[in-house]
């Protein structure tokens, strides 16, 4: 039985029980038109110019940025152009995708069970039905959601299918062909958000208890009311973090969130939790319009457009210092809390990693390799054209020219008259020095033209 919902990176530990931390602003500064310039560079193109950039172990550029780098560009919001490449290195979906030849397309021409086909199939035409990609029945935004939703039962039979992956796997289908999605999605469930789509939910019933409980030092305001009112975080939060927040924010909002979640791990997502509940019920002012359960699920519901526009929530989400470490150690308090009074968890998911650095140092994929590489390639006994026989008349004739020259006074000489009688006898006539030889003309010929444009394309088909 399928499982429903409701309708339509890392920083330096900071202390024990305190939530300070590095507060880090994205206010241009001085440098900034510089500094933004470097940090934007992405395309192959464009990184072809710096020798000083090369590979790190992780995957990641190092140089004069490195790590740090990349989670600056991509709280700056990663480019278009680059937002589907940048989420699969990120997510380490790249590596899945080399380390499992072929294993998407035999997913797909299976059947399937028949018991998640019939649901998802009634999910397809529910995932942005005004997107152009998924607008129409059978159009092709909607068969590749299917592959992908049907591959993942497949290849994970335990869990099966959930409605909250149709969404993430939809938003990764506008950024990406189906086969990389997939091993997104792959990443997501196993990675970022592991036990999130299992049948019983209780990874995600732990992660709203550790919500709840760094509520109380965030915004004490705000817990007190919910604590008062004895909601349930299951009650608003399961959508926000199971969804990644994709039915929740405004697109662009959603993909500047998304930018980050890749990057830095699951602390984004606690963190937007936090912003929304802070700015919803942080005040007693806002607390007073809400006297009930109704018109607090509500508040949280309808939550104010300037909190979820895109530049005000990123600067929130940047500034508050949530980390990985002070998750994990509510996620031991609530689990042991879990463990006294529920007993063992039935479905216990393995351990979640935080974030691009993070999951690359648990699943290295291959370095890439800085050499040049040629656009033409050729075995390296296939012969060239026109090469061998007139190369070596070539180097003779060469070389039969010079022989006179190399003997000092030999050319001003003339030649002895039994020389002379001998040469007439034979019939032999040595040609005019000023007139070249024909087959001299290979200098030009197919084997030079061919290793001139080796050297002249290296330049351009060579990228990190």
């Amino acid at each position: 039985m399928a499982k429903s919902l409701e309708e339509n990176g890392p920083r330096a530990p900071a202390a024990e029980g305190s939530l300070s931390g590095t507060r880090e602003s994205l206010a241009p500064g001085p440098d900034a038109a510089a500094t933004d310039e470097l940090s934007s560079l992405g395309s192959d193109s464009e990184t072809n110019g710096f020798a000083e950039r090369r590979i790190d172990k992780f995957g990641f550029i190092v140089g004069s940025q490195g790590a740090e780098g990349i989670r600056l560009r991509c709280q700056k919001g990663i480019p278009p152009s680059l937002r589907g490449r940048a989420w699969q290195y990120l997510s380490g979906g790249k590596v899945k995708l080399q380390q499992n030849p072929g294993k998407f397309d035999e997913l797909d021409m299976s059947p399937g069970d028949p018991k998640w086909l019939d649901v998802i199939e009634r999910d397809l035409h529910r995932q942005f039905p005004f997107h152009e990609m998924f607008v129409s029945r059978g159009g092709h935004g909607q068969q590749d959601l299917f592959r992908v939703l049907k591959a993942y039962t497949l290849y994970r039979p335990e869990e099966g299918y959930c409605q909250a992956q149709a969404p993430i796997a939809a938003v990764l289908l506008m950024h990406m062909p189906a086969e990389q999605a997939f091993w997104c999605l792959v990443q997501i469930c196993e990675k970022y958000l592991p036990g999130y789509y299992s049948e019983k939910l209780e990874a995600i019933q732990l992660d709203g208890e550790i919500l709840f409980s760094l509520l109380q030092k965030v915004s004490p305001v705000a817990h007190k009311h919910l604590s008062q009112q004895k909601i349930d975080p299951l009650l608003y939060m399961t959508e926000w973090f199971m969804c990644a927040f994709s039915r929740t924010l405004p697109w662009s909002s959603v993909l500047r969130v998304w930018d980050m979640f890749f990057c830095e791990g699951v602390k984004i997502i606690f963190r937007v939790g936090l912003v929304l509940l802070k700015h919803a019920l942080g005040s007693p002012e806002k607390v007073k319009g809400c006297q009930g359960q109704y018109e607090t699920i509500e508040r949280l519901r309808s939550l104010s457009p300037k909190v979820m526009q895109e530049a005000f929530l990123v600067q929130e989400v940047v500034e508050l210092p949530v980390t990985e470490r002070q998750i994990e150690r509510e996620h031991l308090i609530q689990l042991r809390r879990w463990q006294e009074t529920r007993g063992e968890l039935q479905c216990p998911s393995p351990p979640r990693l935080h974030g691009a650095k993070a999951i690359l140092e648990a699943e290295p994929g291959p370095r890439p390799s800085l050499q040049p590489s040629p656009s033409i390639r050729l075995p390296p006994d296939a012969p060239l054209s026109g090469s061998k026989g007139k190369s070596k008349t070539s180097k003779q004739v060469q070389k039969e020219p010079r022989k006179p020259g190399k003997e000092s006074g030999q050319q001003d000489r003339p030649p002895a008259p039994s020389q002379a009688k001998a040469a007439a006898a034979t019939g032999d006539a040595s040609p005019p020095q000023d007139v070249p030889p024909k087959d001299l003309a290979p200098q030009d010929s197919a084997h030079h033209r061919s290793r001139e444009s080796l050297t002249s394309q290296e330049s351009e088909d060579t990228y990190l």
